[in-house]
């Protein structure tokens, strides 16, 4: 089981400095396992859908669609007030730069039917789920986009957050579908077998999500930049 200590606690300058390598290395295999579920060429997750309708729309790369959704986001995250850490600047920009590389390079070839679009689409989920494990054990904000959404859950009040959840996904899938992003069965495998999926890889690694404590910016900031003592 992992347990609370100095590193993850982000206590000195280069446990931060460590957990930041951590969470761009995780954030850039997590873009591995995004980069999967789109060549399985069977619609993609919610987000991707309008990643993807932004990248068509506008004729521009998906990692630059993706880096400019995000940080929107991150803005409105800073507006409602909601906790940022160091991380969620990494994720904005580290995922999609990471897919725009594999693009590039061809890392897998894109799949042709669903037979192969099913399973690659599983084995993306996979290496997503595991990845967030590493990110989110630097401890040190959570995404932009779960932030927005435990934003809204708050001022919801009485909406379950699980509802909001569903409706904020709903939202950005139909937004991007109009802008001509991918909706298909993936789409549903996507919104169906994400959670659970994540809940098993992090089974697997004895780690608990909940007993977290992300560092804000500003604690972040006081830890790198204060002097020491005589």
């Amino acid at each position: 089981m992992f347990t609370k200590n100095d590193l993850r606690l982000n206590r000195s300058a280069g446990a931060i400095f460590t957990n930041m390598l951590l969470a761009t290395i995780s954030l850039f295999a997590n873009g591995f396992g995004v980069y999967l579920t789109i060549q399985a060429n069977i619609g993609v997750g919610p987000w991707d859908v309008l990643n993807i309708g932004a990248s068509r729309t506008l004729g521009i790369l998906y990692g630059t669609a993706s880096i400019t959704i995000s940080y929107a986001i991150l803005v409105i995250d800073i507006l409602m007030r909601e906790p940022i850490g160091i991380a969620m600047f990494i994720d904005a920009f580290v995922v999609g730069k990471a897919v725009d590389f594999f693009n590039r390079i061809g890392a897998v070839p894109q799949c042709t039917s669903p037979q192969t679009g099913i399973p690659m689409m599983l084995i993306g989920l996979v290496v997503i789920a595991y990845t967030q494990f590493g990110y989110m054990a630097a401890a040190l904000g959570c995404g932009p986009r779960d932030t927005l959404m435990v934003g809204l859950a708050k001022r919801a009040k009485k909406i379950p957050i699980g509802a909001v959840s569903i409706a904020l996904q709903s939202l950005v899938t139909f937004v991007g579908w109009l802008m001509g992003g991918p909706v298909g069965i993936g789409t549903l495998i996507f919104a169906f077998c994400a959670g659970p999926i994540m809940q098993f890889a992090f089974q697997t690694v004895h780690f608990d999500a909940t007993e977290i404590r992300h560092q804000h910016l500003g604690e972040s900031a006081k830890v790198i930049f204060a002097r020491k003592h005589a």
